[in-house]
């Protein structure tokens, strides 16, 4: 059976008459894309620890306020007609932070080994629910799989390239927030109980994605299967680089503080998101040049 092919921004823009040139709503999957993917989830990390631990808002406030901002976002991103990279990116991040609260409240509570310098609250309201990472991975899997078996039954197309319809998104969405938070799970079972730590946590992610991209090459495994196995994976793979970045050196970490590493990430994602930006422009100049002759002929 042939595989899917991966298209890059340049073969999309060179494609005239075509519906999902001009009426796409999501990116195409190219290098620049997995690039963004994890700064936007390095940032998600050192974003939503800023907020829950940093200025101690304490993991529910977080989760509730920052699932509100994904929630504003998607409504943006749903209802604009074609792909916008700012507006796509920033749905991204949202739950990319999102994922990264949600998950610290599955799992964690308020012992002392994720309250430090003697605190016993963190914000108001509960402290975690405790269940665990292996417990909280197991339950954003199934979930995740929910969402997939709802997908396929649908009978609607896991291409992310070939999404324009709203019920396309809304589940792409869905299982983006559900993966990222799982991501999350992940990355903390790697940097906190796996005795790998943050820099041997990032590389065994680091390994495991250099497998799926050999395997992108074997026709047995489709693409769309690796590219999801990929989405979840980029996420622990951000989460252990923002606790590298902020976590104590006696932890292993730079201890460069969450305010500080988020003002650097969030910079390199804007400017990465403006030459997005500047791409998809030029791509739909492309396009429609190519049409004009077309236009002019059939009158």
């Amino acid at each position: 059976m042939k595989k899917p092919e991966v298209l890059t921004d340049l073969d999309m823009a060179s494609m005239s008459n075509t519906t999902t040139s001009v009426m796409k709503k999501l990116p195409e999957v190219t290098l620049a894309f997995w690039i963004m993917k994890i700064a936007a989830t390095t940032l998600g990390e050192t974003a939503g620890d800023l907020f829950a631990q940093t200025l101690k808002l304490g993991y529910f406030l977080t989760t509730i306020a920052l699932f509100l901002l994904f929630v504003v976002t998607l409504v943006v991103q749903l209802k604009s007609s074609r792909y916008h990279p700012f507006l796509y990116w920033t749905v991204i991040l949202s739950t990319s932070m999102a994922g990264t609260t949600m998950s610290d409240f599955m799992n964690r509570d308020a012992s002392a080994k994720y309250l430090s310098n003697g605190a016993t609250s963190l914000g108001w309201g509960p402290q975690g629910l405790g269940l665990g990472y292996p417990v909280g991975a197991a339950i954003l899997i199934s979930v995740l799989l929910v969402i997939f078996a709802v997908w396929r039954a649908s009978g609607m197309t896991f291409e992310i390239r070939d999404i324009v319809t709203f019920r396309g998104e809304a589940l792409f969405w869905s299982a983006i927030l559900v993966s990222n938070t799982l991501g999350t799970s992940m990355g903390d079972f790697l940097s906190d109980s796996s005795g790998l730590g943050y820099a041997g946590g990032a590389l065994l992610v680091t390994g495991a994605l250099a497998v799926l991209v050999a395997l992108m090459k074997a026709p047995v495994v489709p693409n769309v299967l690796l590219f999801w196995i990929a989405f979840v994976l980029t996420r622990p793979l951000g989460a252990t680089a923002g606790d590298f970045l902020t976590k104590p050196v006696a932890k292993g970490g730079l201890d460069l503080g969450t305010a500080g590493s988020s003002a650097v990430l969030l910079a390199i994602l804007f400017g990465l998101m403006a030459y997005a930006q500047v791409r998809e422009r030029r791509g739909s100049g492309v396009v429609e040049e190519e049409r004009e002759p077309v236009t002019e002929s059939a009158g």
